[in-house]
């Protein structure tokens, strides 16, 4: 399996992760922007999962024909 399909979903995936991480911090601090740093967060974090299991897929069906 080619690990360089799976670079743009890695990379959004710890974006996600960080974002998550500083709104969980502004959240616990009571600072501005919490609601909005964990959603841009989790979604990054979803949009990554689906992108790569999409490529799994992709690789799977071209490995079977």
């Amino acid at each position: 399996m080619n690990l360089k399909l799976f670079i743009l979903p890695l990379i959004l995936f710890l974006s996600g992760f960080v974002f998550v991480i500083i709104g969980s911090l502004f959240k616990i601090m009571h600072w501005q922007f919490a609601v909005e740093a964990l959603i841009v967060g989790m979604t990054l974090k979803v949009v990554a999962l689906i992108m790569a299991i999409f490529k799994l897929i992709k690789i799977y069906n071209t490995n079977t024909n």
